[in-house]
């Protein structure tokens, strides 16, 4: 037992951890620490390694069915489905992200503020909850076509399903990825690059060309690699919008329990993710080689738009409409209409069917909370141990760790849940279907979310103060615990609230590794939206929006004060 404060430790170059038992007295602190944090990363990375390791035995074992899974006509298709739908998301989302950037950022656009929340906002829709509204507003017989029924005698519109209404759907989500990370970029480039460029004659578009695209290169990259990934791991959209792409196939072939050929798929899937990964870590290197970063940045005046001022804004308004003004209008006309069908009924004595009353949604909700914020937890207790050694510790191991960590957010959803349901049925059967199987599962995809945010809260950090410390008697831990955790604690919050919201609007693996009688706001909101009952589905999908977009316009109103 410590019987001394180890504050008051005194203050020698190497120092035993207080009065430790006799078998630990050899152990120097820092080893103990140090050990301490690659035993944390080594357990993630065990995690992590479990996925491919799963898909090459599970492969390996039925090697010749997978052979023919891989060689059919009908895999070929889904992978050009695939990396077709993938792509033409991210150039459309860069086409939409880039000027919306521009425009709230360095521009005297009307409400250029406002206008950064609201583009930010389509962030908290998952894409099944946006496909279900896209579907039931746009689809042949949808509420469009009985707006337009009788004035234009229009009875069916055109169908939106496939790749289009995939298309569509992916894309309006998933460019404020880039219009986040442009907009960043924004924020800390030097205006004098572009008055250097136009003293010496440039015009605008040499100025776009030459000067500002070159810039927000890495940016618009690193944006990109998030929408394609995200692309590439989507289940809700594809499937309710009947569009072959892996997830949806893989999905398909665990339901009819066709193990060998959904592990098949899921190593393709795997390996075109490292594709994406590999070609954008190429591009990545070339920029490095000319880094135009600027430490001194100020924020100058901004570019005055005049005659172009109302279509900018039009532009803004039309982006906003689609991506978010349009899905909550769909989703109070199925709260409204839900809430008469009820009324309806209640005076005929008979019980509400369509929405549930709010007591029914306490209990998802409480679930869908209190597994998310556990799961922000752990992640944050995962990943800094692991931006520690990022940082503060060179070395091969601490470079594997490192890599390790980001490539796992390369991994699908379906995938990582395929893998730990094998795991638990073969090899942890009383883990299976548990919690705390689930909440490791979500730290396999979403610590690398809060290895980023923290690790860069600490690159920020001066070295020299954490030496003063030990200059002053004090150990890895309390140094830690009282002067590096506190000067984290921005990227700390920002890492552990931006894992909440992903695991709060997380499906895949939700619906194959939660407990038998786990009922949260996603599973419930798509065991209605799959059965077309989507009057039924429009409580629990509001109150999980209202739920996800509060931190989301907080930190993004928080971020445009600074």
């Amino acid at each position: 037992m410590i019987e001394s404060n180890w504050l008051d430790l005194p203050q020698t170059g190497t120092r035993p951890l207080g009065r430790v038992k006799h078998r630990f007295s050899s152990i120097q602190p820092d080893q103990l620490f140090t050990a301490a944090l690659y035993m944390s990363a080594a357990l993630f990375a065990f995690l992590v390694l479990l996925v491919p390791l799963y898909l090459v035995v599970r492969t390996g074992t039925a090697w010749q069915e997978a052979v023919q899974t891989l060689t059919r006509l009908s895999t070929l298709r889904v992978l050009g489905n695939t990396v077709l739908l993938a792509a033409s998301v991210t150039i459309a989302s860069a086409f939409l992200a880039v000027p919306l950037a521009w425009l709230t950022t360095r521009s005297d656009l009307p409400g250029r503020k406002i206008w950064s929340v609201v583009h930010a906002l389509p962030l908290v829709i998952p894409s099944y909850i946006y496909a279900f509204l896209f579907v039931s507003f746009l689809s042949p017989k949808g509420i469009l076509q009985q707006i337009v029924e009788r004035p234009f005698a229009i009875d069916r519109l055109p169908s939106i399903y496939g790749f289009t209404g995939a298309f569509l759907v992916l894309t309006l989500i998933s460019y404020p990825f880039i219009f986040l990370t442009t907009q960043a970029a924004l924020r800390h480039m030097d205006p004098t690059l572009m008055e250097v460029a136009q003293t010496y004659g440039a015009s605008k578009r040499q100025l776009i060309r030459y000067v500002l695209l070159p810039y927000l290169r890495p940016a618009i990259l690193a944006g990109g690699l998030l929408v394609a990934l995200y692309t590439l791991r989507d289940f809700g959209a594809v499937t309710l919008l009947q569009y072959s792409t892996f997830t949806r196939v893989i999905y398909n072939r665990y339901q009819s329990f066709r193990l060998d050929e959904a592990a098949s798929l899921a190593l393709v899937l795997i390996l075109l993710t490292g594709i994406v990964l590999l070609f954008e870590s190429r591009l990545r290197q070339k920029d490095s080689d000319t880094p135009l970063d600027i430490t001194n940045s100020k924020n100058g005046k901004r570019f005055a738009l005049n005659r172009w001022r109302w279509p900018a804004f039009a532009f803004s308004s039309i982006v906003a409409f689609f991506s978010l003004v349009m899905p909550m209008l769909v989703l109070l006309y199925w709260v409204i209409r839900g809430l008469r069908q009820d009324w309806l009924v209640q005076t005929i004595g008979d019980t509400q069917k369509n929405t549930a009353v709010f007591t029914d949604l306490i209990e998802p909700a409480w679930m869908s909370i209190s597994t998310a914020f556990a799961a922000a937890v752990i992640a944050l207790i995962v990943a800094i141990p692991i931006a520690l050694l990022a940082v503060r510790y060179s070395g091969k191991a601490a470079a594997f760790f490192e890599r390790l960590s980001y490539a796992s957010y390369a991994l699908p959803g379906i995938v990582v849940a395929l893998a730990f349901v094998y795991a638990g049925i073969n090899f942890a059967r009383p883990f299976y279907q548990t919690l705390p199987m689930l909440i490791m599962a979500f730290m396999v995809l979403f610590v690398p979310q809060a290895v980023s945010a923290t690790r860069s809260s600490l690159a920020q950090i001066p070295v020299e103060l954490e030496e003063a410390g030990f200059s002053l008697g004090g150990t890895r831990l309390a140094i830690l615990w009282h002067v590096t955790l506190p000067l984290m604690r921005p990227g700390i919050m920002a890492g552990g609230l931006l894992v909440f919201l992903t695991v709060m609007k997380e499906l895949p693996v939700t619906l194959l590794l939660s407990p038998i009688g786990f009922s949260t706001l996603p599973t419930l909101v798509w065991a209605n939206i799959s059965e077309a009952f989507f009057a039924r589905a429009a409580a629990p999908t509001l109150l999980l929006l209202l739920v996800s977009s509060v931190p989301l316009a907080w930190v993004s109103i928080r971020d445009n004060r600074e």
